[in-house]
């Protein structure tokens, strides 16, 4: 079970947003790469890193920035996701030794899209669901769509992709738990491993992340709850080991 900590940048510093709202932001440090060493020392095997400008303005903003957290830490896997919507980026990001690529505004508008990069760039193409009133949300999850996540996932899933991350909106940053029951049904529905995200606050929640059987359902992106302090990474990790032990 993974516990993956989140680096969401905006003007070169890492912040955490309300429910995607870029004017509901906390800046929570000005410097990115030492907040990636501070979780790889506790502990962390996988960053989650989005580039929240990238996503607004369909367009990188902060490939250096992320590029030079992957050059500093190689060991550690990274998925990064915003603005990833061109061909030459996702080959950009993997070529600064970034091992996975997250899409969603594209994948969800053009679906051919994705098929093509996981052809290209087999085992590297991450796509993000993010769901609000049970609907797939896009374009830094200002618009809302009329797809349905499971069908979306069955789909993608059929064109190669590695994962799926299932972000409910209205839980992120809001520290309100996990949806996990729709994560869970998510990941019975497909084969594909399915990554949570939105409202982890406490140990109870780690707790109950490690209680579901579904073993498609393979960890968790946690953020405000570390930067909050309401959550241990290191006591939430040794939780996953007891409860969840290697095979």
């Amino acid at each position: 079970m993974l516990l993956i900590p989140a680096i969401d940048l905006v003007n070169k510093k890492c912040v955490r947003l309300c429910q995607g709202k870029m004017d509901e932001k906390t800046v929570y440090s000005e410097d990115p790469i030492a907040t990636a060493e501070h979780w790889i020392e506790q502990g962390a095997e996988r960053l989650h890193i989005v580039d929240l400008e990238g996503a607004r303005d369909g367009k990188p903003v902060h490939m250096l920035t992320i590029a030079e957290i992957a050059k500093r830490f190689p060991q550690v896997v990274m998925q990064v996701g915003g603005g990833i919507r061109e061909e030459d980026t996702v080959q950009d990001y993997l070529d600064h030794g970034i091992q996975y690529v997250v899409l969603s505004t594209r994948a969800v508008a053009q679906p051919h899209f994705v098929k093509d990069l996981c052809l290209e760039f087999p085992n590297h193409i991450i796509v993000g669901l993010d769901v609000r009133a049970g609907k797939v949300s896009v374009a830094g999850w200002s618009k809302l769509t009329r797809h349905n996540i499971i069908d979306l996932a069955q789909h993608f899933e059929s064109d190669g992709v590695a994962a799926i991350v299932h972000t409910d909106i209205e839980r992120d940053g809001m520290l309100s738990g996990l949806n996990i029951a729709a994560s869970e049904e998510l990941a019975a529905a497909i084969h594909i491993p399915v990554i949570a995200a939105g409202g982890i606050k406490t140990l109870a929640d780690i707790e109950a992340l490690c209680q579901v059987n579904e073993d498609g359902l393979i960890g968790a992106v946690v953020g405000r709850a570390l930067y909050e302090k309401t959550l241990d990474y290191k006591e939430a990790l040794a939780v996953i080991k007891k409860m969840r032990p290697p095979k």
